[in-house]
């Protein structure tokens, strides 16, 4: 049963476009704050006397922040109005950034960036639930996507306005800027997003019990090692572009709005192809990442190929909204922790991608390699895909 027959509420269009909107902003907002260190790395590093591979500690420090905040923000805040979570979510986002901004020490800014990702999941998921349960069951997977496409704009504009700011103004200003959108989100959701006293209030007992379900895990695992390919990569842009396609610092806001572009791209074409595929979808995006992950290697030596590729594989952003239906549907008991999770699952691969890349790095493999790491990720989460498909339950 879909979430939205469960609730028979469906918004009129215009409505349900100003809500989709304002949390849209608020994925902005995360998308801009969860990035912005990928494109700064060089000035941290610089600015803390750090190496590049240690900053990567704290773009891990906030995934794991995602993982542990995803699943117990989702549970605690169940007898919650959803409207109310959102709320608080994104304040606690709002000063999480705002205390990176002012962080002294390394130390600092790997506790404040764990801070900082507590909210990251719990709001996606909650967004995506409320998205898709005031629209009709055939577009689900559409208004997900937009709420969504707050993230992938913060791929185009944001990170690499974020990254503009950063370079001319010190990296501390990025986080000054996200805190401040964050605060534009708390309001823009109390005017739009709808009070839904109506609304059935989870029972967390009952949210736990859909993860006995092997396919939920399936679904998890598939986004947390698949995705983890396009972190890989894009943790270590700013250097690689650096020093193998050897371009100016000013160009790395021009790579990241290249990967923007690609995001927003593939965020469009994942929902539509899981509305039209249904789970096949999530297979055939998994094939396309490992062929752009392996281009990838040989395009980071001249900047016209770079950016290209770049685009490409920001267009793997598409596995994102399939997974997330997917999820939503085979734990419909728990949307809200299943959607929470998904994005658990993500930044499991935002931590693995950085870790695997900087011992690659570290290791003298070069900063290419990340592509051939990235891709050997891809083809794993494609094998869990095909396992899944033959297990109990697969479509």
């Amino acid at each position: 049963m879909s979430i939205q027959q469960t609730h028979g509420h469906v918004l009129p269009a215009r409505a349900a476009a100003k809500m989709e909107a304002a949390m849209a902003v608020g994925s902005f907002a995360i998308g801009t704050g969860e990035f912005a260190i990928m494109g700064l790395m060089p000035d941290i590093a610089s600015n803390l006397h750090l190496s590049e591979p240690q900053v990567g500690h704290a773009i891990s420090a906030y995934a794991l922040g995602v993982m542990v905040g995803a699943p117990l923000l989702a549970i605690l805040g169940a007898r919650l109005l959803r409207k109310h979570m959102l709320l608080l979510l994104m304040l606690l986002y709002a000063l999480g950034n705002l205390a990176t901004a002012f962080t002294p020490t390394f130390g600092s800014l790997i506790a404040f960036r764990f801070i900082s990702g507590l909210p990251h999941g719990a709001y996606f998921g909650i967004a995506a639930v409320v998205a898709s349960s005031m629209v009709p069951t055939d577009q689900r997977a559409g208004a997900v996507a937009r709420v969504m496409m707050g993230l992938t704009l913060a791929m185009l504009l944001g990170n690499p306005v974020a990254t503009f700011l950063g370079q001319f103004f010190g990296w501390r200003s990025a986080f000054l800027l996200v805190g401040l959108i964050a605060v534009c989100t708390i309001a823009l959701v109390w005017r739009f997003v709808p009070d839904r006293h109506d609304e059935p209030r989870s029972d967390p007992r009952k949210e736990l019990r859909a993860f006995t379900k092997p396919q939920v895990w399936m679904a998890l695992s598939i986004g947390a090692i698949g995705f983890a390919g396009m972190f890989c990569v894009f943790s270590y842009l700013a250097p690689t572009m650096l020093d193998v396609t050897r371009v100016s610092p000013q160009m790395i806001p021009f790579g990241l709005a290249a990967f923007g572009i690609g995001g927003i791209t593939g965020n469009i074409i994942g929902g539509k192809l899981f509305d039209r595929m249904q789970f096949r979808a999530v297979g055939l995006i998994l094939v396309w990442s490992t062929a752009v992950l392996l281009f990838f290697t040989f395009a980071a030596g001249a900047l016209w190929s770079v950016m290209l590729a770049i685009g490409l594989v920001g267009t793997m952003v598409a596995l994102a909204a399939p997974l997330q239906i997917r999820l939503m549907d085979i734990a419909h008991e728990a949307p809200s922790l299943a959607a929470a999770s998904n994005h658990a699952a993500f930044n499991l691969a935002n931590a693995l991608g950085p870790w695997f890349g900087g011992m690659a790095i570290t290791a003298g493999l070069g900063w290419t390699s990340t592509g051939y790491i990235g891709a050997a990720t891809a083809l794993v989460g494609l094998g869990l895909y095909l396992l899944a498909r033959r297990m109990k339950g697969g479509d």
